[in-house]
């Protein structure tokens, strides 16, 4: 099975309001993310993982599972799902905020100009 490794803020939950403590999740999915995670997790060689900072956080995780089940997901379909609390070492690993290592490393500029796609659509928006 080849884990994917999947981030909740800004990936799954539209994370419009920011961080509000690990047990307060308050805005809806990010657009297709239900649909798409549902397909993952029905892919018969993957082993789908929700890691995020709420992870190792009192009540992160149940929070997460909550949030799920109240945007359409069936207890099955989440209990599917394994969510760590150590990074696992993952096939792949869906994030917002990462740049994809090439084998070239990123400038000092490019790194602290780093946006996340969120805030390079809020840019466009103005």
């Amino acid at each position: 099975m080849k884990i994917i490794c999947i981030d909740f803020d800004g990936v799954l939950h539209s994370y419009k309001s920011g961080w509000k403590g690990a047990e307060h999740i308050p805005d809806p999915p990010v657009n297709g993310a239900i649909v798409w995670l549902r397909s993952m997790i029905l892919y018969p060689d993957f082993q789908v993982c929700i890691y995020s900072s709420r992870s190792r956080q009192d009540g992160g995780i149940k929070a997460m599972r909550h949030w799920l089940l109240a945007y359409g997901m069936s207890s099955p379909e989440i209990e599917q799902i394994e969510f760590p609390t150590q990074k696992p070492a993952a096939f792949i690993t869906i994030d917002d905020r990462a740049i994809c290592f090439t084998g070239k490393f990123p400038d000092v500029l490019e790194v602290r100009d780093f946006k996340s796609w969120y805030e390079v659509e809020c840019d466009i928006e103005t």
